[in-house]
């Protein structure tokens, strides 16, 4: 699987170009390729935009026309919000991706210029058309932020589980046994604060309090901090359980 490379086609502000870049490199996509940039290429503000991804992380590429952008990619989608009357399939942003990663060629996704987006002679070089369930009363996306969903949806379908470094950061989840007896330290407490009255409620009071704390996915050092603030509470109330020798 070869990651896809984004191809702009006509920019006009080096700021979008950039700000492309830069998401580009947040999610591990590093080909971006620019047919005939209004300002030309390199761009300053690009650079400065890119926040350091343009020329590092990023490379861009520039060429004259579509046809050379995409002459070594064997499934090319254009990104569209408009009806083209061509017959074209449409997909949206997960399928796309998929197909990408199912294909063994490279891919390329076109994405349009700010002013009018991708003309038709760009579109029907394109295997489908990639649009994005926008509102249809303000479908136009800014160059970047068109860049950005397809760059999350691609790094998103490689992952499973939390994103690298938070993994490890997750406590345990609390036994059975520890949850428990969580809640059998609450029952003593709120029994001798009165709470279960009339007695003949306490069942069902109990029951629904243990349901909600079974709903609610404790961890092992949630259970313990809870279990101390109980204890505090009962302290600050005077009325602890104290241990008997009798």
């Amino acid at each position: 699987m070869t990651a896809p490379c984004f191809i702009l086609v006509a920019p006009q502000m080096g700021e979008n170009i950039g700000a492309a870049a830069r998401v580009m490199a947040n999610f591990g996509l590093t080909d971006l390729r620019l047919v005939a940039p209004r300002d030309g290429w390199p761009n300053p503000a690009a650079e400065t935009m890119s926040a350091g991804a343009l020329p590092d992380v990023v490379t861009a590429t520039v060429f004259e026309t579509v046809e050379q952008a995409i002459a070594d990619c064997g499934l090319v989608f254009a990104t569209t919000a408009r009806p083209r009357e061509m017959e074209k399939p449409v997909v949206g942003s997960s399928e796309a991706v998929a197909r990408m990663r199912a294909t063994p060629a490279r891919a390329a996704v076109l994405f349009g210029g700010e002013r009018a987006g991708l003309p038709n002679e760009a579109v029907v070089q394109a295997d489908a058309i990639l649009s994005y369930p926008v509102n249809r009363a303000f479908a136009s996306l800014n160059l970047a932020q068109a860049v950005a969903l397809l760059a999350h949806q691609w790094a998103e379908a490689e992952v499973a589980g939390p994103p690298e470094g938070f993994a490890n950061a997750l406590d345990a989840p609390a036994t059975r046994e520890e949850l428990v007896g969580m809640m059998e330290h609450l029952e003593e407490e709120l029994d001798r604060a009165g709470f279960f009255y009339p007695t003949s409620k306490r069942a069902p009071i109990a029951q629904n309090l243990r349901n909600g704390f079974t709903r609610a996915g404790w961890t092992s050092q949630e259970v313990s901090t809870f279990r101390g603030a109980i204890k505090a509470l009962a302290i600050g109330r005077g009325k602890a359980r104290v241990k008997r020798d009798d």
